[in-house]
């Protein structure tokens, strides 16, 4: 297959989904269509093995056991509960309450795996308080917005796990790459907002006792505990990723209990919102393999391979060129297309350019997370958008986000300068 059809069908798939067709749909016809045009009804006929495949994949079940994991905390108020308890911590800071919104969105990271669903949980509890101690508008909708954004890098993650099955990576040494980025990503986010706000003493909070925020420390425990259980099982070997996501769960629904919001009917929407989320995460998935077989046999990845090493990039300006790519496709795409559309090109040139897989899940995340808050489709700025209660324009929420994209960008470079940071970890842990 050659270069110049590949690069015809991609801008054609493109075209195709920002027309507005589904693109589950848009990934199996090109996938069934190409598979057909090269090989005939045979092959169609071979795709229901894969199809079947999928869904069997135990490494899957995964996905929806964490969006489960996210919705018990989100639904039984534990979020709320830690919102107020780090903004008895945070509140004295140059900035106020904005650190409180990178920090609770990093620690619900740490258990939803969702970026969404941190961007609009904690935006939901944080935005009336906002409001009404007088933050501006574009400070607090850029700080949950880019915050939000740790929900794809802090592990347990539902886009590594889905990187890691198309990429064929260890999703435990991709949950613990990201530990080390995510942590220092949030320090950033909260460096900036500090220097941004130095001198404006209306945004710190009033102090309260020592006792007071020891007694509220108690409010981030069932955080903490889950993550530990879930990191902990895989990295001691107890447990698979699946196994240690329905460990997770089990926790989750311990601490739902003891907060006394366990009933059937909790449950019943706990499980619908998981169903739907699970639905259309596996179904654009499994339209991924069936495209990726079509790729595979027609040799797309190693004619891309070929072409890029003939142009003579380094690693680090084949880096470079896709930041660009990345940013120029999370302006129109959402994150999850982004993803299955590009990995299975993407992996097998960045492998021949001599760059760890395991690296590059974490490159893909942040670039992945830039598309969250980067206009016109940037899902983020959308979501904290919709929650906030005045009804002001859009633009506050782009603009407010524009420099923590900036420092991602700024970020990714660090990366690439030191791969260590990222490598570190799981070169350690699984040796």
């Amino acid at each position: 297959m050659s270069v110049t059809a590949i690069f015809l069908a991609f801008f054609l798939m493109l075209a195709i989904m920002l027309a507005g067709v589904p693109i589950a749909a848009v990934m199996a016809l090109t996938g069934i269509v190409a598979g057909v045009l090269a090989f005939g009804w045979p092959l169609v006929e071979s795709m229901g093995a894969v199809v079947w495949g999928v869904q069997n994949e135990n490494l899957l079940t995964a996905i929806p056991l964490f969006i489960l994991l996210g919705e018990l905390l989100l639904r039984s108020g534990i979020a709320d509960q830690m919102y107020g308890a780090l903004s008895l911590w945070f509140g004295r800071l140059p900035g106020g309450l904005l650190h409180t919104n990178i920090g609770c969105c990093a620690l619900f990271s740490a258990t939803s795996g969702s970026s969404v669903a941190t961007a609009a949980t904690i935006g939901t509890v944080a935005m009336p308080t906002l409001d009404k101690r007088g933050y501006a508008s574009d400070k607090s909708l850029g700080s949950l917005a880019a915050g939000g954004t740790l929900g794809i890098l802090i592990p347990p993650s539902v886009n590594l796990l889905v990187y890691g099955s198309m990429a064929e990576q260890s999703i435990g040494q991709l949950f613990v790459a990201g530990i080390v980025p995510g942590l220092l990503l949030t320090l950033c986010f909260m460096g900036y907002i500090a220097f941004a706000n130095r001198g404006e003493h209306g945004m710190v909070e009033v102090s309260a006792p020592l006792a007071v925020k020891l007694r509220a420390l108690k409010a981030l425990f069932p955080p903490v505990v889950i993550f530990f259980i879930v990191m902990g099982s895989i990295y001691l070997g107890i447990a698979t990723p699946t196994e240690s996501a329905a460990l997770g769960v089990v926790a989750a629904m311990i601490f739902v209990v003891l907060h006394g919001k366990f009933s059937k009917d909790f449950l019943n929407r706990c499980f619908i919102q998981t169903a739907k989320t699970t639905g259309m995460v596996l179904l654009i998935v499994t339209s991924a393999f069936v495209l990726n077989v079509t790729l595979s046999l027609t040799g797309a990845a190693q004619a891309m391979t070929t072409w890029i090493a003939s142009l003579g990039l380094s690693a680090t300006g084949l880096l470079l060129v896709l930041i660009l790519f990345y940013l120029v496709l999370g302006m129109f795409m959402d994150v999850l297309s982004m993803q299955v559309l590009t990995i299975p090109i993407a992996v097998p040139v960045i492998v021949a350019a001599g760059i760890d897989p395991v690296w590059f899940g974490i490159f893909v995340v942040l670039m992945c997370e830039l598309g969250l808050i980067t206009p016109p489709v940037g899902m983020n700025l959308y979501v904290v958008h919709g929650v906030r209660l005045d009804g002001g324009p859009f633009m506050d929420a782009v603009r407010g986000a524009l420099p923590y994209a900036v420092i991602m960008l700024v970020f990714t470079l660090l990366l690439i300068a030191f791969p260590q940071i990222v490598l570190f970890l799981p070169q350690s842990m699984f040796q």
